[in-house]
């Protein structure tokens, strides 16, 4: 039985980004331990992947002190668990768990890329950020990023050598559930409940956003842009996502307009997504970075046109005019646009998500995902005693 052990830096990441991953592979016959820091999610992981779990205390911000005890956390775990594969998430649990993993001796050492930091950092911070990413992929055997646009970033800048890079199927790290994405699954009372959270008016256009409340998600340009649209007073914008005023957050006078403004709706994170999506009449994801979204994934599944801004994920996922309308990064006035054409064209909107909706199915269903990484497993460990 091969022993794996998965590791992200927060347990929500282990409960969104990965959903069913780990117990598909225990069911597959594979031994998989989890590890990330402490977190109210924790039980609920536990409990639907049916796998064990270590908590090692990591912290999403630069913290040298604390970073070097869970590295010597992680590498005495690993060293007493004995895997054949450490597979890392997300930045800071990459960049330990790669380090730990190669010195503990693991032969095989798997990164998934899901999105680079630095590419919206300024400053000194870049520099670092940068160095951060090299430093992870250095130590890691094999680098799956999860858009075949992020692979051509990390190739064009140099940040790791070509060979070690695989992207999984079209792209993707989990895929998504089309048994949970799916209309005619929906329950009454989840649907009940959206409704009576965003209480639109009978004629009301419902323009969604999901993701958590912060700059480089795009939220500010978001607000200025239906602000600004004429369609203001006929829409309700409804940001699904909580403020995270920790890291990179929204300037006080936006987070006091989306507060008070009665045209937008701001409702903390729930695990009920596909019932907004399906109150939605459009989608819009404004971010300024992404490694494979998988909201759109999500929207593209329950049929929900999409608006998005024009880089590397979202244009995996969406083509211009053909499965959905993409405006340039943080330009406020062509969202603007971009909303208000979607208002007045419907029938060409719902064109678009019917386009998109085809791709999703062929191409991004979450067991076909699922089966996909572990073929890739298999096949690395096939061939594990290649030099590294």
């Amino acid at each position: 039985m091969p022993k794996l052990i998965r590791i992200t830096t927060v347990p929500i990441s282990l409960k969104l980004l990965l959903a069913g991953q780990i117990k598909f592979l225990r069911d597959q016959g594979w031994e998989v331990l989890m590890v990330s820091a402490d977190g109210r999610e924790l039980p609920q992981v536990i409990k639907a992947e049916g796998s064990k779990h270590e908590i090692i205390p990591f912290t999403r911000k630069i913290t040298p002190f604390q970073d070097l005890k869970c590295l010597w956390q992680l590498y005495q775990l690993i060293k007493r668990e004995k895997p054949e594969i450490v597979h890392t998430h997300t930045p800071k649990a990459g960049l330990l768990g790669m380090i730990a993993a190669k010195l503990a001796g693991v032969r095989i050492r798997i990164h998934t890329l899901a999105g680079i930091p630095y590419m919206v950092a300024e400053g000194g911070k870049r520099g670092l950020l940068e160095n951060m990413e090299k430093l992870t992929y250095s130590y890691a055997t094999h680098v799956w990023p999860n858009s075949n646009g992020l692979k051509n970033f990390v190739i064009e800048n140099k940040l790791c050598p070509p060979d070690k890079l695989t992207v999984i199927g079209k792209g993707s790290s989990n895929g998504v559930d089309l048994k949970k994405f799916n209309r005619e699954v929906l329950k009454e009372n989840h649907l009940v409940a959206a409704t009576m959270r965003i209480l639109p008016g009978e004629d009301d256009f419902i323009i969604l956003s999901v993701g958590r409340l912060v700059k480089d998600k795009g939220i500010q340009e978001l607000v200025d842009a239906f602000l600004s649209s004429k369609i203001v007073g006929k829409s309700k914008l409804v940001l699904l996502g909580s403020f995270e005023q920790d890291l990179n957050p929204l300037d006080p006078e936006t987070i006091k307009i989306i507060t008070d403004h009665p045209r937008i709706v701001q409702i903390d994170w729930t695990d009920h997504v596909a019932h907004y999506l399906a109150l939605a009449d459009v989608l819009v994801h404004p971010s300024h970075r992404e490694g494979f979204p998988n909201v759109l994934l999500e929207a593209g599944a329950m049929e929900l046109p999409i608006i998005c801004s024009d880089i590397i994920g979202n244009t995996d996922i969406i083509t211009q005019q053909k499965t959905g309308l993409i405006f340039p990064v943080k330009n406020v006035e062509v969202l603007k646009e971009a909303m208000e054409f979607a208002y007045v064209k419907r029938d060409k909107m719902a064109e678009l998500a019917a386009n998109l909706y085809r791709e999703i199915i062929e191409n991004y269903d979450r067991e076909k995902i699922q089966r996909e990484i572990l073929a890739q497993y298999q096949l690395i460990l096939s061939g594990s005693d290649r030099e590294e």
